[in-house]
């Protein structure tokens, strides 16, 4: 079975880059057909996809983020990193990392989610 497991600070200051990294356990990011990617949800709000890395390193981002985020990879650890720059505290929420099926289109294995707030 795939797990997924998000880290990363809970904290992050305005105006600052925030970082998490997730861990994938019982699969490899590397295996084809599968978007590794991230959404969140802030509070009181519904999910939001931000990003996701492909099977072959490809990205992809959510336009309204584009200028801040950065989605990378590393194969060895079986990790993959989100970096969203110049946060302010519309960026607070859940972050999820999950796997999405190129052919099926759905998100089959989710981590339990990370809250990052952020604020002075």
């Amino acid at each position: 079975q795939v797990r997924l497991q998000e880290s990363g600070p809970g904290l992050v200051k305005p105006s600052q880059t925030l970082s998490l990294t997730c861990t994938v356990s019982g699969g490899s990011i590397s295996t084809n057909n599968y978007y590794w990617s991230w959404i969140r949800q802030p509070p009181g709000k519904g999910l939001e996809w931000v990003g996701a890395i492909a099977d072959s390193g490809s990205t992809d981002y959510n336009p309204s983020l584009k200028s801040r985020i950065y989605i990378s990879r590393d194969t060895s650890k079986n990790q993959f990193t989100l970096q969203l720059s110049s946060v302010t505290p519309e960026d607070t929420a859940v972050y999820y990392c999950a796997r999405r099926g190129v052919v099926a289109q759905i998100y089959d294995y989710w981590g339990q989610g990370t809250q990052v707030t952020v604020s002075s």
